[in-house]
């Protein structure tokens, strides 16, 4: 059974109104119904066609506002690029030792980045990685050997997307206590990659929907044509 609360929220948000961004924010600000600061989160429904090779997308881009979360940063360098990582406010560097921990069964970290002599290695964690979304990627600029960049954009609120098996794109845009503008400009941001992104092979409308959440409330959808 769904809480009082989260139905209440869901009687502010009318069934089949597609919203103007700004007054969806807003709107979304009314409806967290949790009591901590809730993160908020967009759904993109894309016109292709995930089975084909040709129509994936996968990448990353640097929210201008952050993410609201202090990210833990781990980096597999070693010699003067492990130096850099430590510089640049890696939380957790090393080579073999880190592969080696982690592959027995540390896992207190959410990012990783990896100089690319160091995914042969790393590769071999790709049954522990790979499903939690951690496994370093030239796509997304995690396998770099301009360690000191990746380090900088994962900690200022840098957020991964690809499009999953039901043609849709999720990503985090802050959280609830973030003023509207400041969603709103984190939105456009990711919009604007994912326009970038657009496969050649995309046929028909591309953006097909588009809806916001905070975390356990309710979805908006909204207006972006």
């Amino acid at each position: 059974m769904a809480g009082k609360k989260y139905m209440d929220a869901v009687k502010l948000v009318e069934k089949d109104k597609l919203y103007d961004p700004a007054e969806a924010f807003e709107l979304l600000k009314k409806t967290a119904t949790v009591k901590f600061d809730a993160t908020v989160e967009v759904a993109f429904r894309l016109g292709l066609d995930p089975r084909k090779n040709d129509q994936q997308i996968r990448g990353a881009v640097v929210l201008p506002n952050g993410t609201g979360r202090s990210v833990r940063l781990v980096v597999f360098a070693k010699g003067d690029k492990a130096k850099e990582a430590e510089q640049a406010g890696a939380d957790v560097v090393g080579d073999e030792d880190l592969v080696s921990r982690i592959a027995g069964g540390w896992l207190e970290f959410d990012a990783a980045v990896a100089t690319p002599d160091m995914m042969a290695s790393v590769g071999k964690l790709g049954r522990v990685l790979g499903p939690r979304g951690l496994m370093p990627n030239p796509k997304t600029g995690t396998v770099t050997f301009d360690v000191k960049r990746a380090v900088e954009e994962v900690k200022a609120g840098k957020v991964e997307y690809r499009l999953d098996k039901g043609a849709n794109v999720h990503a985090v845009l802050g959280k609830v206590s973030f003023p509207t503008e400041k969603l709103l400009e984190n939105f456009n941001t990711v919009l604007d990659a994912l326009q970038k992104a657009k496969p050649a092979a995309a046929k028909g409308q591309y953006v097909r929907g588009v809806s916001i959440s905070s975390t356990m409330g309710p979805g908006i959808s909204l207006n972006v044509q």
